[in-house]
């Protein structure tokens, strides 16, 4: 299947996506982008990392617009450094939330993104950041991850693997958050019922846009509400296979700027 026409909306997954592995954008991916915004196309990082983490390479991307960020609980207004809306997770339920799931898999190493412009990344002891090149502060103990409001929790376990640990969360934790994956070694709580689709429709919103004039690139589980929501999907080659099995088409992967590929066929 084809895409039609070019969108008025291109919201993009950044790790795994439009982000090469070294966590560099291509010129080939910058210039496609651009090429689309010329034609009068908007687009928007819709990413799992917080705003913090996503400032510089909006400033690489030339955005001084909106970002959704931190999985759809953080809408960021990139040229005021400012949230515009966000919703963190009730620290007492994520505290639960684990304890649910150690009930079930022993032990896991759990990290937390803390709410706000200039909210850190705390990693208790035995947590392994899957991103190295992300800043994180290690704290002594998990009583120190709930110091300030947090946007999400992070976890890891030392055997399983993530398919599985989120599977086991997903079954044990019910209302108290929504579980996501969204890339190798991450498996996140966050608020419920919070979801890229929830961040996008309110960024959209905003911006005067709508579903039907949406087209939506990713690579991982926790894309599949976006690509539900929007008007098409496009899965990376490198996609987890939960969502190339609902993706509108699959394209280069993004060492090979697939993300570029298609947008240069839709704007050419």
């Amino acid at each position: 299947m084809v895409a039609p026409t070019p969108y008025a909306l291109i919201a993009t997954d950044l790790d795994g996506t439009l982000l090469r592995a070294d966590d560099t954008l291509s010129e080939r991916s910058l210039a496609a982008i651009a090429r689309a915004g010329r034609s009068g196309a908007r687009h928007l990082v819709v990413t799992g990392r917080p705003a913090p983490r996503v400032r510089p390479l909006l400033d690489d991307l030339g955005c001084r617009g909106l970002a959704v960020c931190g999985q759809g609980a953080q809408l960021y207004d990139a040229g005021a450094d400012r949230l515009l809306w966000s919703v963190t997770l009730d620290r007492e339920l994520a505290e639960t939330a684990l304890g649910k799931i150690e009930a079930e898999v022993g032990q896991v190493y759990a990290a937390v993104d803390q709410d706000g412009v200039d909210g850190l990344t705390l990693i208790e002891p035995g947590y392994r950041m899957p991103h190295p090149t992300l800043p994180a502060l290690r704290v002594g103990g998990r009583d120190d991850l709930w110091c300030e409001p947090i946007s999400k929790v992070l976890l890891r376990h030392h055997t399983l693997s993530d398919d599985e640990l989120a599977a086991t969360a997903r079954a044990v934790v019910g209302s108290l958050a929504t579980v996501t994956m969204s890339g190798p070694g991450t498996v996140e709580l966050q608020p419920c019922g919070v979801t890229k689709a929830t961040g996008l429709a309110l960024a959209a919103d905003h911006l005067g846009l709508s579903a039907e004039q949406a087209i939506a690139f990713g690579d991982m589980p926790n894309d599949i509400p976006m690509f539900d929501w929007a008007a098409y999907g496009v899965a990376m080659a490198n996609a987890h296979p939960e969502l190339k099995a609902v993706a509108d088409e699959i394209t280069s992967s993004n060492e090979d700027d697939g993300i570029a590929v298609v947008l240069e066929r839709l704007f050419h």
